[in-house]
């Protein structure tokens, strides 16, 4: 009984939220556009887990690619503990395959191989005690049109300043 209070206790539900986030691809929003996102799960072995519960997972230059009628993801770096065990070689840029309906693969591949379309992941998390991946489909963006988004994200800072100054004096 004392489990439940202290799990209500413990403190609002957006610390829960972001604890469950294991890591975030910021520059994919830069680089692309996003346009819809899926939930994958990925196959991972013991000693990838224990790090990633230690939070030692990057995504930077991580990308997913379709082989075969599957979807893996490269060059995400999980770094092994010094802890680990020593009996089994640890590759930290291994590739990982992901976990998705066959319908939801098929749409993916056909949305990749014909519409020139890339897989971005762009954040990791927990689901319970799984870790989930979510990609996103993206079109690659030109110099210009990074230059464009900073300005609307520019724009849209200063108007929320005009309007919470206006707010103020009212």
């Amino acid at each position: 009984m004392s489990k439940k209070n202290d799990a209500k206790n413990t403190g609002s539900g957006k610390d829960k939220a972001a604890n469950k986030t294991i890591a975030l691809n910021r520059s994919a929003r830069h680089d692309y556009s996003l346009e819809t996102r899926y939930e994958a799960g990925i196959a991972l072995q013991g000693w990838e887990l224990k790090s990633i519960r230690a939070g030692r997972m990057n995504m930077g230059d991580a990308y997913a690619l379709v082989k075969s009628g599957e979807i893996f993801l490269f060059g995400a770096q999980i770094t092994p503990l010094s802890q680990a065990s020593t009996h089994v070689v640890a590759d930290d840029r291994r590739t990982r395959k992901l976990l998705m309906h066959r319908h939801e693969i098929d749409k993916l591949v056909g949305k990749v191989e014909r519409d020139g379309y890339t897989l971005i992941p762009t954040a990791v998390y927990w689901k319970g005690n799984k870790v989930k991946l979510e990609i996103a489909l993206a079109k690659g963006k030109q110099s210009h049109d990074k230059r464009q988004a900073s300005k609307d994200r520019d724009w849209a800072r200063e108007k929320e300043r005009t309007m919470r100054r206006h707010n103020k004096n009212a």
